[in-house]
């Protein structure tokens, strides 16, 4: 069958075939037999149209040409494999970056220094140097932490600092997590707390203003979040407003985890889900835009009843409700919410909703001159706000309710904002 797809010799046989491309063929039938007889196939096909059928050194070159590129794709395939299989025990030589955790010896700090030790926030491949802060009376359990630190011989950590001084902890500092602050004693009201903890603040904005890399990156964790962040970030005038951030991903997280117990989803396919405002009790956490597969949260719930006087006030109080359980604050989820804004902050979102307090504009109504939380997009070490997402009423009354805590809560410490 295959000699009769081939060009004739004068005698109208293939005798005047050349032994070596004989030769050749039948090696190349060996190795690529698939590629040698579509080409066979080929040539019969238009033999029975009456077209000239291609010569034997005509497929032998095709074949040829085609085994060449098959050798040069195993070569990379199996070249690539071996760079994969090496960087997996070889680290790449990244310079080791600095980041700063404030409250290191605290629950929430506990918590997150190791996760960003094993290069869970910043990725397998960087090096961090960890400069961890605390109070004076903290310092011995600090150095406790730092034992075990080094215990785990983690081959991201770069080193370990300690410092009781802010300006000490943030030197050179590219990350910054503000996680230290004064908890809300009995008795105390909001207005006390702010105060209290503002003044914190104020320092830490001044020392990161004065010692950190200028393209620090901070997240507030410590409560009042939007509040505190603002007071530092104020007091922090030659760093962009931009570069400070308050944590809201705890609630975000939150509200996911909510929504994919009442549906029985996982919590990875729900999207545009989305925290307002404060993180507070009056935060608003939005499933108007919300979707799985396509389809929109609210639709297959079907229950608005639920998610106004069940879902939301859940994740709204679900801080003391877990104090109320435990006997405790929420340190783990707290230190993971921190460590995954940073994360994603740091390497992106892939164009999903995540939600950040960032300085606020007129956007949304809200007004410039505090820290609201929106719905953002994280790309390239950057995040964007989302615009152009539709409010109904109720929405914009929520969103309402937290703007007028947040500009509250700014006249009442507005003696520590200079700038």
């Amino acid at each position: 069958m295959t000699a009769r797809c081939f060009s004739k010799g004068s005698d109208g046989n293939n005798s005047d075939l050349d032994l070596n491309q004989k030769v050749m063929f039948e090696r190349l039938m060996r190795e690529n037999p698939s590629i040698v007889q579509a080409t066979v196939k080929a040539a019969e096909s238009l033999s029975m149209t009456g077209v000239d059928a291609p010569s034997y050194e005509d497929i032998t070159s095709l074949a040829q040409h085609n085994t060449n590129i098959k050798a040069a794709l195993d070569y990379t395939k199996t070249a690539v494999g071996a760079a994969l299989r090496a960087s997996s025990v070889a680290q790449p030589a990244l310079p080791p970056v600095r980041v700063a955790v404030t409250g290191a010896a605290g629950a929430i700090g506990y918590s997150l220094v190791y996760r960003i030790a094993s290069g869970e926030m910043l990725g397998p491949h960087q090096p961090v140097i960890l400069q961890l802060v605390e109070i004076e009376p903290m310092m011995s359990k600090l150095q406790g932490v730092v034992m075990e630190l080094l215990d785990c011989a983690f081959p991201l950590l770069a080193g370990v600092e300690t410092a009781s001084s802010v300006e000490k902890g943030f030197a050179n500092v590219d990350y910054a997590l503000l996680v230290g602050s004064k908890p809300r004693s009995k008795g105390m009201e909001r207005g006390d707390l702010l105060n209290a903890n503002g003044k914190i603040f104020v320092a830490q904005g001044k020392a990161l203003n004065d010692f950190a890399s200028r393209d620090v990156k901070v997240v507030v964790v410590g409560n009042p979040a939007n509040t505190n962040c603002l007071i530092a970030a104020n007091n922090a005038p030659d760093l962009g407003p931009e570069q400070f951030t308050a944590l809201t991903r705890l609630d975000h997280d939150r509200a996911l985890a909510q929504v994919a117990d009442k549906i029985g989803c996982h919590t990875t396919e729900i999207e545009r889900l989305c925290i307002w405002g404060n993180h507070s009790a009056t935060q608003y956490p939005d499933l108007s835009h919300a979707t799985v597969g396509g389809k929109r949260v609210k639709d297959i719930i079907g229950d608005e009843e639920w998610i106004r006087k069940t879902f939301i006030p859940t994740v709204q109080k679900r801080g003391a409700a877990i104090i109320e359980a435990r006997g405790a604050s929420s340190a783990a989820s707290a230190g993971n919410a921190a460590m995954m804004h940073m994360r994603d902050w740091v390497a992106g979102t892939n164009d999903q909703w995540t939600s950040m307090a960032i300085p606020s504009d007129n956007t949304y109504g809200v007004g410039a001159g505090v820290y609201y939380s929106y719905p953002v997009v994280c790309a390239s070490g950057s995040y964007s706000k989302v615009y152009d997402v539709p409010v109904d009423p109720f929405s914009a009354e929520m969103m309402e309710a937290t703007r007028q805590e947040l500009f509250q809560e700014r006249d009442m410490v507005r003696a520590l904002l200079p700038n």
